[in-house]
């Protein structure tokens, strides 16, 4: 079975657990809402994350998120974003707390964001319906438009969206579009084909979670994480997100200094926002870069990355430190891959990213827990390791077994990968590596190359450093010790597509 295939049952499997748990346990901590939120629901998990060695990291970082999310307010971009296709945008969301929402999406010609094509003008209503039975952390919600509007901003961003279109949307949405003035292309009582066509879908807002930083200096950063955005195009507007895009900031608790921040916040539909012009950041690997947060993906899969490379002798080492929650508190196993890379050619589609190709000649994995460990204890011999060996906290290389089918792993394993470099608000410099696919495939030919990024990684200053979380204060995270042991097992048992490493890269 494929590992997209074992996304698939997991995600059933999911719906289903808490439902068997709370049948069998009653445990509160599983009783989702279903209904209207009440006060008595809020829930509020935090931890503290160090990230490496360099001094501006070292303070602690406390993150809280509340259940139900408070989204009143305006959301704003923090560099220009790069979705699958590709696709260039910034965003501005504003909330109210009738429920109604207003909506900006500027989008671009280049990778920069410095040349708008379009702006779209979104309205509708959104209401929160009840904490995620798929993943852990977050609140679902539906949405309802009542209007979509479009600015272009030259007529050479007409020509390339008429060609995008088919003639019955040209003829009757662009045709009367004139640059810089705002058109209707959708209301209450017209259809959305031609909307679907452009690929157009506010589907991420069926998945939202809102988290506070709070830094030991005493400032605070607000971030709203909306749902993913299939890599497929023609999956997106029907796509139901179980992971999280580049998050948006409040524009009242945002970084400082934040330039796009600001540029974003003050536009309209009729004056979108041209970001500066960021340095060229030349591509080196070379050192140590960690993840900033617990990152979640499609699928259901919470995870740090940690990767050191050496261009000298063109080798790389990941490792996928995977867990059972949104804090990044509870492990279940650590995967390292070890190999060799090759820089290729610049990208034709992304300005400033190089495409890669790499390949994995080893992988060693360790189970963190006793279910883990139990379960790989129960393939056939020769087909994962050493059968009978597995322990908690012991690492199995398995190599000798050229992988583990259970969990996915085949080796060696070649894949083609995209990469980029930009320097963040304090010019550090974040790495950039290709987006995972959402259906869990592999990149393993040049045409499935990745044309958008996951969150970015930082620069650590050498050493071995590991991620260091603390959870106090958390009554979402913790379960009661009747369940814990029943939901790893069951998601072990149901979900090989976790231990994928195919999914997690």
């Amino acid at each position: 079975m494929s590992s997209g295939r074992f996304s698939h049952l997991l995600r059933g499997v999911l719906v289903l657990l808490p439902a068997v748990i709370v049948a069998g346990t009653r445990s509160k901590l599983w009783e989702v809402p279903t209904g209207h939120f009440t006060s008595s629901s809020n829930k509020t998990e935090s931890l503290q994350w160090e990230h490496c060695q360099y001094r501006h990291l070292k303070e602690g970082v406390r993150i809280t998120a509340d259940i139900p999310p408070k989204l009143d307010g305006t959301w704003v971009s923090t560099r220009c974003e790069v979705r699958p296709g590709p696709e260039f945008l910034t965003r501005s969301y504003t909330f109210h707390s009738n429920r109604h929402f207003q909506a900006l999406q500027h989008y671009y010609t280049e990778s920069s964001c410095e040349d708008p094509a379009y702006s779209l003008m979104i309205r509708g209503k959104i209401r929160l319906l009840q904490a995620s039975w798929i993943t852990r952390g977050a609140t679902e919600a539906e949405h309802h438009l009542s209007r979509v509007g479009i600015v272009l901003h030259s007529i050479a961003a007409k020509q390339r969206l008429a060609s995008r279109l088919p003639p019955a949307c040209v003829s009757l949405s662009l045709n009367e579009a004139v640059p810089g003035k705002p058109y209707e292309l959708y209301n209450t009582r017209a259809g959305r084909a031609c909307l679907a066509a452009m690929g157009f879908s506010v589907m991420e807002m069926g998945l939202v979670r809102v988290e506070m930083q709070h830094h030991s200096h005493g400032g605070e950063v607000q971030e709203l994480f909306l749902g993913d955005i299939h890599t497929d195009w023609a999956q997106r507007t029907q796509h139901r997100p179980t992971g999280y895009q580049q998050p948006l900031q409040n524009a009242m608790y945002h970084i400082h200094p934040c330039p796009v921040c600001a540029l974003v916040y003050r536009s309209s539909e009729q004056r979108p926002p041209v970001l500066p012009r960021a340095p060229a950041v030349p591509l080196s690997l070379e050192g140590h870069w960690v993840s900033q947060r617990c990152e979640t993906r499609p699928s259901v899969l919470f995870l740090t990355r940690d990767f050191t490379f050496n261009p000298g002798q063109h080798a790389w080492r990941g490792i996928y430190r995977h867990y059972l929650d949104p804090a990044c508190s509870q492990p279940t196993f650590t995967l390292t891959a070890l190999g060799h890379y090759a820089q290729g050619n610049p990208s034709s589609k992304l300005s400033g990213a190089s495409e890669f190709v790499f390949k994995v000649t080893q992988v060693k994995v360790t189970a963190m827990d006793e279910s883990t460990a139990k379960l790989l204890n129960s393939t056939r011999p020769g087909k994962c390791g050493r059968v009978g060996n597995w322990r908690h906290g012991v690492e199995q290389d398995l190599s000798p077994t050229n992988g583990c089918p259970m969990l996915g792993i085949r080796l060696p394993h070649k894949e083609y990968e995209l990469f980029k470099m930009e320097l963040d608000h304090r010019k550090h410099p974040l790495l950039f590596t290709g987006e995972r696919p959402t259906d869990g495939s592999s990149p393993d030919r040049p045409l499935r190359r990745p044309t958008s990024f996951q969150l970015p990684m930082v620069l650590c200053n050498g050493g071995e450093m590991h991620p260091s979380f603390s959870t106090f204060n958390s009554k979402q995270v913790q379960l009661a010790s009747g369940t814990a042991g029943l939901e790893k097992l069951v998601l072990l048992v149901f979900g090989s597509a976790l231990c994928s490493w195919l999914d997690v890269y």
